[in-house]
């Protein structure tokens, strides 16, 4: 099992939305969670509404300061995704264990402006640009790779420039 940790600034809906998808789509495998910098509190509602297509239970998405993580009894990290631009930038907290860390950049889909209908398009893009570059992480093949592999490896599905479409 794999303990990852999804970092954005506000962990309101790019975080929120990896989680919840990672957990889905790699449950045997994966233990995901997320946290932010500078969490806002709440989960965005267009980010719960991309999580409800997916079947995770709402009630375990909570907007959260990544210092729940940086704690003894806090769960061992094996990898730390930032998915913010904002939150790569920032210096982070040392994590236990010294996990692999990586960065998938996505926009922010929680600033887009226009009607309800359009942000709900750019939050559905977005989740399907996640939705794409998870699923290539739950397919990984990790136990046959060393760690400097798992590292290139995840490095390079960050660097995949998908419109969500494998």
């Amino acid at each position: 099992m794999y303990n990852v940790l999804v970092l954005c600034t506000g962990n309101s809906s790019r975080s929120i939305m990896a989680e919840a998808l990672l957990n889905t789509l790699g449950r045997d495998r994966f233990r995901a969670f997320s946290a932010g910098s500078q969490p806002l509190g709440t989960v965005n509602p267009l980010a719960i509404e991309q999580v409800k297509t997916t079947g995770y239970p709402l009630e375990k998405l909570r907007s959260k300061s990544w210092d729940e993580y940086t704690n003894p009894n806090a769960p061992h990290m094996d990898i730390v995704i930032t998915v913010c631009d904002s939150a790569a930038g920032e210096v982070c907290p040392i994590w236990p264990g010294h996990p692999l860390t990586t960065h998938w950049g996505f926009e922010d889909p929680a600033a887009a402006v226009g009607t309800d209908d359009d942000k709900r398009q750019i939050f559905q893009h977005v989740f399907r640009q996640i939705l794409a570059r998870v699923t290539l992480l739950v397919n990984l093949p990790l136990h046959e790779l060393d760690p400097s592999q798992i590292k290139r490896e995840i490095d390079r599905i960050g660097s995949i420039q998908s419109d969500g479409v494998l």
